[in-house]
């Protein structure tokens, strides 16, 4: 497993990135792009190995509407794995549950939600993305 990306749920990824990069360079910014899937627009920032993704609702039904009306901010963790599936049972295993089964996601990569369940730490929220194929 490997760290792919920090998500961080903002009200307008516009807005946002204009505030961002008056603070901070990066080396590589991607399009804001529509992951119809899971009802958001996304956009990366790379920096280094890693990447932040900003997130932000598209429309009413989207599932992170809620969480960006309380103020949005980190989100989830995501990690790159070998095989997807494999990487989900492990973690029910350990007693994690599977919030989001296998979608599209950016890239056009698999992609799932779990919950891992932890009760004293604060990134419960865990994204799960197959290694891209070269």
């Amino acid at each position: 497993m490997k760290l792919h990306h920090v998500g961080i749920v903002v009200k307008n990824i516009n807005e946002s990135l204009g505030e961002i990069k008056q603070f901070l360079d990066f080396e590589k910014t991607t399009i804001p792009t529509l992951i119809g899937s899971q009802k958001v627009n996304t956009c990366f920032l790379k920096t280094g190995d890693i990447y932040i993704e900003l997130i932000e609702p598209e429309g009413e039904d989207s599932p992170i509407l809620n969480f960006v009306k309380k103020g949005g901010g980190f989100h989830h963790l995501c990690f790159e794995v070998e095989n997807l599936s494999f990487a989900i049972d492990e973690i029910i295993k350990k007693g994690g549950r599977l919030i989001v089964s296998p979608v599209k996601g950016f890239e056009e990569r698999q992609i799932a939600f779990v919950f891992l369940n932890m009760k004293k730490t604060n990134f419960n929220l865990i994204e799960l993305v197959e290694i891209k194929n070269a």
